[in-house]
């Protein structure tokens, strides 16, 4: 087990595909369409060359453009920033390049499985990536209430956790039919997994992850539920989802999101880097040779500052240069509420209802900060303890989470003195980098007080909070008791036979739009949608032997709850 808690029994059954993020609410096999030979869909010869509008050159709208390049459309994409939203890979000044610090996403689980593919077409390489009392972990440190255990793996944790442990995975089972539903993925029988969530979907909408907990008797006792929140499963603590839908939980454990994590080598904006500038050999209309880059003239087009709706149905795009632009479809990959605030929207491009679910979007909050290091010191044994010098660490204190990232013991290292959600993000909001990592060493002294973290720093940190990045205004969505239906409308955007037809032509994606939000598995399948929904309004179509989310929408299209 990875975790700190363990989310599940594990199933081993060898002969199943690998369990994926593709249900339970939309149980559609990304991976396989993916791995397909006759490919996504093609469109007429006569609108080969046609422009689209990508608006946001993160991990999904590259993917969406690079997908409607090779069908011989030409994607045009706007970026406000740089290529790789939330992949956002940086450096050290004056440090080894080989030094990075991920500020965004940084550990992908193997049901990721369309992510993989692109993974691998790129030929990025991934390592396990060191999670509490994970295997690529040498030692974990629970610190709680000024008192603190040492790990390898939960076995040396003392009793109580080791019965947290247990509440878990009873309040799972007795609550949410964990085991049949992890099966059900795993065996990819849509029925069954049908079956259970729209059940569960229909009893759960309305409540919180702490509500569930609290419901359930392994659970009664408030210091159990208080360790489950500081501890957690997987990748730590979870007390910051506690008002959070139950829903959005169990997307996670149910698909084992949140286990045997790896990381991409080199970092993760690599992956849209890469894609930007790759040649793709099967490719529609366009010379061999032809890349995103090429069209672009290297370079992608700035931020869009307005959208608005135009005689034909036409999108028409504004960037931050005054120059203007008019398209038949168009992609929205950015956060949802960049269309409330940053982006002068006409309010024709989206039904009332789909306004409505944007506005109540509701995003969490999170902050890191990393230091480079001369080596990882952590590695030396305790002379008198025989233990780690120091330790992944979980605690209340103000850095939540510190995760130690090394590339071999004679190397330079790099430490993530902290990563925190919500509230605990809030916290750091006011100070400068600097003053926030002597908050940070001055807690981890606490925790180690014999350990000189600070003779070992050799950079300036860096630090990210994401809710005061202007073209992000939060990490990632996670919906509130009562927002299923909101998550619904906009992820289904893209079938928009079922929309009138003045509110066509312009497809939502990205991770948010996704039911699987903070997750870049989320981001790669929305755009997988919306390259279908542009490939459709252009009078395409997929091959009969590789039906796309589109066609088999009907059969396995995500629960509709009544309104009233």
């Amino acid at each position: 087990m990875t975790s700190t808690v363990p989310n599940a029994v594990q199933h081993t059954e060898a002969a199943a595909p690998p369990i994926t993020m593709f249900g339970p609410d939309f149980p559609y096999a990304y991976d396989d369409f993916l791995a397909h030979p006759a490919g996504l869909g093609q469109i007429p010869a006569t609108e080969h060359g046609q422009e689209v509008a990508v608006i946001g050159g993160g991990l999904s709208g590259i993917i969406a453009a690079y997908e409607l390049m090779k069908m011989g459309l030409k994607p045009v994409v706007y970026e406000a920033d740089q290529i790789g939203g939330r992949l956002r890979t940086v450096g050290f000044d004056g440090c080894d390049p080989s030094l990075t610090a991920e500020m965004g996403a940084m550990r992908f689980p193997p049901s990721s499985t369309a992510l993989q593919h692109y993974i691998d077409l790129v030929g990025l390489e991934t390592r396990a990536f060191p999670n509490p009392l994970s295997p690529a972990t040498p030692s974990t440190v629970v610190d709680l209430k000024g008192e603190s255990h040492y790990a390898e793996t939960i076995d040396d944790l003392p009793q109580v956790y080791r019965d947290v442990a247990d509440a878990w995975n009873a309040c799972l089972e007795e609550g949410a039919d964990f085991s049949d539903m992890n099966r059900a993925l795993r065996e990819r029988d849509v029925p069954r997994i049908r079956e259970i969530w729209s059940q569960l979907v229909e009893r759960l909408d309305n409540q919180t992850f702490y509500g569930f907990l609290c419901e359930s008797e392994a659970f009664k006792s408030f210091r159990h539920r208080e360790i489950f929140g500081q501890v957690g499963f997987g990748t730590g603590g979870w007390d910051t989802d506690f008002p959070n839908s139950i829903l959005e939980i169990l997307r996670v454990v149910y698909t084992e999101a949140d286990d045997h994590h790896r990381g991409i080598v080199g970092g993760s904006q690599q992956l849209p880097l890469r894609l930007w500038d790759r040649e793709p050999q099967k490719i529609v209309h366009w010379p061999l040779g032809t890349s995103l880059s090429s069209l672009h003239g290297g370079e992608p087009r700035g931020a869009v500052t307005r959208l608005t709706r135009t005689a034909g149905n036409r999108i028409t795009v504004t960037d931050a240069s005054g120059d203007i632009r008019t398209y038949r479809a168009a992609v929205f990959t950015g956060q949802s509420w960049l269309l409330l605030s940053k982006i002068d929207c006409d309010d024709a491009l989206f039904p009332i209802d789909h306004w409505t679910a944007m506005e109540r979007t509701h995003y969490m909050e999170s902050s890191k900060l990393f230091v480079p290091v001369d080596r990882p010191f952590w590695l030396d044994k305790d002379e008198t303890t025989g233990r780690d010098t120091m330790s992944m660490t979980l605690t209340d204190r103000m850095t939540r989470g510190t995760y130690l990232l090394d590339d071999g013991p004679d190397k330079p290292a790099v430490i993530c003195l902290s990563y925190t959600w919500c509230d605990d993000s809030l916290k750091w909001l006011p100070l400068s980098p600097k003053e926030r990592m002597e908050v940070m060493l001055k807690s981890l002294g606490e925790i180690y007080p014999n350990v000189d973290i600070r003779s070992h720093i050799i950079g300036n940190p860096v630090t990210v909070s994401w809710e005061n990045e202007p073209w992000f205004m939060g990490a990632f969505k996670a919906n509130l008791p009562g927002h299923y239906r909101y998550q619904r409308r906009l992820f289904t955007h893209f079938m928009q036979d079922r929309l009138p037809e003045d509110k066509r032509g312009i497809f939502l994606a990205g991770d948010d739009i996704s039911w699987t939000a903070g997750w870049a598995e989320g981001a790669v399948q929305t755009a997988l949608n919306a390259v279908w929904g542009v490939m459709h309004q252009f009078g395409g179509a997929t091959d009969p032997t590789n039906p796309g989310p589109g066609d088999l929408y009907d059969e396995i299209a995500p629960v509709e709850l009544p309104e009233d």
